[in-house]
């Protein structure tokens, strides 16, 4: 099956007609948007956030120095997955370099990144969030256990926090960050002219950055009518918080299981379903 038909389950076209926004950087739309369109959508992009290389290498480069000193990698993207092997890679070291560490991934997508460059994960959560990477660790003990986190620059703290609580000892460091694009006057106004039927959502920072790009008195305005779909709870949260309501919500964060839900939503309930 090529990347633009629909996942597994889906049925054929239960989105034809609709237009749907994305807001994902627009070097990393392509497989959401493949599915939408395979679905029949009419996909609009309106990126919302851009992934930049951190403004310095050297916390990253210097960590990946001392890998022996780590027992475990644990990697919340497959953008913080990318950078760390690209530095890996540049530091004259490669996949290989890596055993003995246990490789925790948040989600397949992240596990996927590091299949790409042989590189084999230990442990993939069954809920995609730093929450589940701790569920995933179990009753382990982490006393004096060394965690290596190449991550954004600006990410949630619970995973940092917790394993420090349970005496692990943490070093995060910043393998990219995310930016807020700076589009022409009026851009946004035109992408969503006509509005969308839905909006999509893959990140708290898309939301955020989405808010910030169209201002506190037009965000309203602009999404009226407008379905949001959210890639998920930690994201959902963020939305509200932004005074704005979730319609769709992915059971599982992922862009297959965000697309999933989308077309659920517009197929209605199924045979039998109240």
């Amino acid at each position: 099956m090529s990347s633009g038909q629909p996942p597994n389950g889906l049925a054929c076209q239960p989105l034809l007609g609709k237009r749907i926004a994305i807001t994902r950087s627009r070097e990393q739309a392509g497989v959401l948007k493949e599915q939408l369109t395979g679905l029949g959508a009419e996909v609009i992009e309106v990126a919302t956030i851009e992934i930049c290389d951190p403004a310095f290498w050297e916390p990253l480069d210097s960590a990946i120095r001392r890998l022996k000193e780590f027992d475990y990698l644990l990697a919340t993207s497959a953008n913080g997955v990318r950078n760390f092997l690209r530095r890996l890679e540049a530091s004259g070291q490669d996949a290989r370099d890596l055993k003995g560490l246990i490789i925790g991934a948040i989600g397949p997508a992240t596990a996927a990144e590091f299949a790409e460059n042989g590189v084999k994960v230990d442990f993939v959560p069954r809920e995609y969030l730093a929450e589940g990477l701790l569920e995933a660790l179990g009753d382990r003990d982490l006393r004096g256990k060394a965690f290596l986190i190449p991550r954004a620059k600006v990410a949630r703290d619970v995973l940092p926090r917790v394993l420090t609580e349970k005496g692990a000892l943490v070093e995060v460091v910043e393998a990219y960050e995310t930016v807020v694009p700076q589009p022409p006057p009026g851009e946004l106004q035109r992408l969503l002219t006509p509005s969308p039927d839905v909006i999509t959502f893959t990140s708290s920072s898309t939301a955020t950055n989405f808010f910030t790009l169209a201002g506190e008195n037009n965000v309203s305005q602009l999404l009226r009518g407008v379905a949001i779909a959210s890639i998920g709870p930690i994201t959902s949260d963020t939305v509200r918080k932004l005074g704005l309501t979730v319609t769709i919500e992915a059971k599982e964060s992922t862009m297959q299981g965000l697309v999933r839900a989308i077309a659920d939503h517009f197929r209605g309930p199924k045979s039998g379903e109240s």
